[in-house]
């Protein structure tokens, strides 16, 4: 394998043709004057071109010098922005981050995330895809995302789990239905009752499926909803009663005229658990970390009256 030049040798090699002479470059390197003309001859011997002439007058570049001067110069600023991007990725966010959403979860608290983001880092890429719990986990273990925000938990050891809020799920029902005028509902209420919920691809399937399994209720798997927007749909034509996040009632369905009724259950008790994920294997994730702590924040400023942050 042939010899490479160092970035030393290009770095001595600048600094001579800024200075034009060997004492002066070699006192701004901070290296004796016989080790710099050393490094200068070694490079030479490398290139097998002659870039310098030496003579009273100084250091003079040959026509190759001054082509080979132009292309170290870019060399030398390329690595210097490698080391300043080095450096931010270690202190903060730059650079491309995929992050994967559930769409029952990021439409709601991610375009106030985004803004912060942009505002704090404006060099920072964000690529969002949605997708549902299930695959978005699959995905970030194939490394098609750097990073999920999804409900927790989540069945796998092989990432980092930051935990960030609880939010109450909401009972929504037609504003018609018998139970709408209550002040509150408990479990014994929802007995024989249809609950309409998204496709087992959600966590929050799993979780309403375990307390109709709880509380004597039904799941009406044949109406199961693509979306929180479907559920309620559904839910307002009467064909049974669904659970919806806090953060999605709070965004879409707070106008008193609203096309469903919201009713308290269990003293808002019952909750989902939200948290960022990343793979074991990212290394360094004080990115992530950061980012976690910006969605908690965005989160209390918003949401605060209703979320409970968790460690």
């Amino acid at each position: 394998m042939n010899p490479q030049p160092t970035l030393r040798q290009l770095q001595y090699f600048a600094a001579l043709a800024e200075t034009g002479h060997y004492r002066k470059a070699a006192e701004r390197v901070g290296i004796s004057q016989p080790s710099l003309s050393l490094q200068i001859a070694n490079l030479e011997e490398v290139l097998r071109l002659q870039l310098v002439e030496r003579g009273r007058a100084g250091a003079v570049l040959t026509p190759a010098g001054r082509e080979v001067l132009g292309r170290a110069k870019r060399i030398l600023d390329d690595v210097s922005a490698l080391v300043d991007l080095s450096g931010r990725l270690k202190s903060g966010l730059s650079g491309m981050i995929r992050l994967g959403s559930s769409p029952a979860l990021g439409p709601y608290i991610l375009p106030s995330v985004v803004r912060r983001l942009h505002d704090a880092y404006p060099s920072l890429r964000l690529l969002v895809r949605d997708g549902a719990p299930r695959d978005l986990l699959q995905e970030l273990l194939d490394g098609r995302h750097d990073l999920i925000l999804t409900q927790l938990p989540v069945a796998s050891s092989d990432v980092t789990v930051r935990r960030l809020f609880r939010e109450p799920l909401r009972l929504v029902m037609a504003r018609d239905h018998p139970l709408a005028e209550r002040a509150s509902v408990d479990d014994a209420d929802l007995a024989g009752q249809n609950l309409l919920t998204l496709s087992s691809a959600f966590t929050l399937h799993v979780q309403i499926a375990a307390l109709a399994q709880e509380v004597g209720a039904n799941i009406h798997q044949e109406y199961e909803g693509t979306s929180l927007d479907a559920l309620r749909q559904m839910a307002a034509m009467d064909m049974g009663l669904t659970f919806l996040p806090a953060l999605y009632v709070q965004s879409e369905i707070s106008q008193p005229d609203a096309d469903v009724a919201v009713v308290p259950f269990r003293g808002d008790r019952f909750t989902r658990s939200i948290g960022i994920v990343w793979r074991k294997t990212a290394g360094d994730a004080t990115a992530y970390t950061t980012f976690s702590e910006i969605v908690r924040d965005i989160a209390v400023t918003k949401f605060g009256k209703f979320i409970r942050l968790e460690d």
